[in-house]
């Protein structure tokens, strides 16, 4: 029986003159090392609003406080960020 794994939606991956609407920084409840994030690299999370879902892979660790850096298929909009997305096995 496995658990399901819930993060929240930080912000958007900004540059200095740019910020790119596919990739979020997520934080995981669970997740709190560099090393733990580092395990989820590969794996898939999704963000559920009514009948839209949007599906993304996560990419690498941010930083070391266990934030990762997700990719997703289309754009997230801006509502979603402060949302919960779910952790796919």
């Amino acid at each position: 029986m496995s658990q399901t794994v819930y993060g929240r939606i930080v912000n958007y991956r900004i540059g200095l003159k740019a910020q790119a609407s596919r990739e979020c920084l997520i934080e995981f409840e669970t997740i709190d090392s560099a090393s733990l994030a580092g395990r989820l690299v590969g794996q898939k999370v999704m963000w559920k609003k009514g009948n839209n879902k949007f599906v993304g892979k996560i990419m690498g660790a941010h930083g070391r406080n266990g934030m990762v850096r997700v990719k997703f298929t289309h754009g997230v909009p801006g509502q979603a960020i402060g949302t919960i997305v779910e952790l796919l096995s």
